[in-house]
């Protein structure tokens, strides 16, 4: 049902090469560059994510409350995406563990911009 979520960012250069370094290890990679937009998933008919400068010109702000969150396989997979976002230079927004017993694990980022990640797996 999503096609891809854009992420409002101040560096084009520094935001490809941190989201297609994070996703790697899944197959992603930047697929489609157009200059202030750049698209990075596994192919064009897969949910995406995408890193542009604001069409406004203005600054890049994340929303308050919002969140893109990326299904990882596995509760060990999250906290391999979490360690490698903060190895990539993003921040802590909470450490990966068990946030409702039995139901979701995740760990949370965020990117050089502040748009905040979750890592998750339901269980």
């Amino acid at each position: 049902m999503i096609g891809y979520t854009t992420l409002g960012v101040s560096d084009m250069e520094r935001s490809k090469k941190f989201y297609a370094d994070l996703f790697a290890e899944y197959g992603a990679s930047v697929i489609m560059d157009a200059g202030r937009i750049a698209f990075i998933g596994k192919s064009m008919a897969e949910p995406m994510v995408a890193v542009c400068t604001p069409f406004n010109e203005e600054a890049p702000t994340p929303g308050n409350g919002v969140m893109v969150a990326f299904p990882a396989g596995s509760k060990e997979k999250a906290d391999a995406l979490y360690k490698r976002a903060i190895e990539l230079g993003a921040t802590c927004d909470g450490e990966p563990g068990q946030r409702v017993p039995d139901v979701f694990y995740g760990g949370y980022v965020r990117d050089f911009d502040g748009n905040k990640l979750a890592f998750f797996e339901f269980g």
